[in-house]
């Protein structure tokens, strides 16, 4: 089964036993009851084709230069992720573009995927959101499968968080973060510091203590994770968030991504590390 949803192909296929879930009871933002069966999951197809090129060098956040095969210059290409990424895009990596028209666009590409020893990474940062968008419409993650109704981009306090969920007898707030950065095994966010992170974190915690559930809900965009935890040494003061957090009842939830040079689809939860 497939559908367009925000200018990218959704597919729906059979999801291993910790992403599955009933369908959503009752109407989802006038979606009505889900089509999609138990036990499937999201599958996210990329825009096709992305071509293959290799990254030179990264003049600013948002730009990097990338080596086509079909051409001898240099050639710019729009970096979704302001991360600083050091890890993975070293000169000579390979990464997946998506061509981009435009007369107002700088850049005739998009980055999407860099290979890290032999493993795909997303480097769009649109991309938990959208996976995570699409799994509460269908019903695919069972840690949400009791609510009837959801809202993008809610603020509260000084935030603004990306879903507020309900149903008849619960609200919960839930803030999606990316990772990319992941060290033998483990998963590690932020990459670089993040003073909004730790106000969303300190928004979840009051969030907590009103009594309404509250979710941290981390997205590792590749597959190589078998958990997450806060990098403690980019960002000491996320971690202390984290884990005060975490203290006054905030729920984290984390899952892999299973990526290839064609889709991404949420994988399997892995734990969340509090130190």
């Amino acid at each position: 089964m497939r559908r367009a949803r925000g200018g990218v192909l959704w597919a729906f296929s059979p999801a291993g036993p910790l992403v599955a879930a009933s369908r959503r009871r009752g109407c989802i933002r006038g979606l009505g009851r889900s089509s999609v069966q138990p036990g499937w999951r999201v599958v996210l197809k990329f825009p096709a084709p992305l071509q293959e090129a290799y990254f030179l060098s990264r003049p600013n956040r948002f730009t990097c230069l990338v080596h086509l095969p079909c051409q001898s210059d240099p050639v710019p290409a729009h970096l979704p992720d302001p991360g600083r990424l050091r890890e993975l895009l070293r000169p000579g990596v390979r990464v997946w573009l998506e061509p981009k028209a435009g007369a107002q666009r700088k850049t005739r590409f998009q980055v999407w995927l860099v290979e890290k020893d032999r493993t795909l990474v997303s480097l769009n940062t649109r991309l938990p959101n959208l996976l995570v968008q699409e799994a509460l419409v269908q019903g695919s993650l069972p840690e949400f499968s009791q609510y009837t109704d959801w809202k993008q981009e809610q603020s509260i306090g000084a935030s603004r968080l990306d879903f507020f969920l309900e149903s008849a007898d619960e609200t919960c707030w839930l803030e999606v973060k990316s990772v990319t950065l992941v060290e033998n095994g483990l998963g590690l966010f932020p990459d670089a510091p993040t003073e909004r992170g730790r106000r969303h974190l300190s928004e979840l915690s009051k969030i907590r203590q009103s009594g309404a559930r509250a979710v941290a809900f981390f997205v590792v965009q590749r597959q190589d994770a078998h958990s997450v935890a806060a990098n403690r040494r980019t960002d000491p003061k996320f971690a202390d968030a984290l884990k005060t957090a975490y203290r006054c009842g905030v729920e984290l939830i984390a899952y892999n991504c299973a990526v290839t040079s064609t889709s991404a689809a949420i994988d399997r939860r892995i734990p969340v590390i509090v130190e």
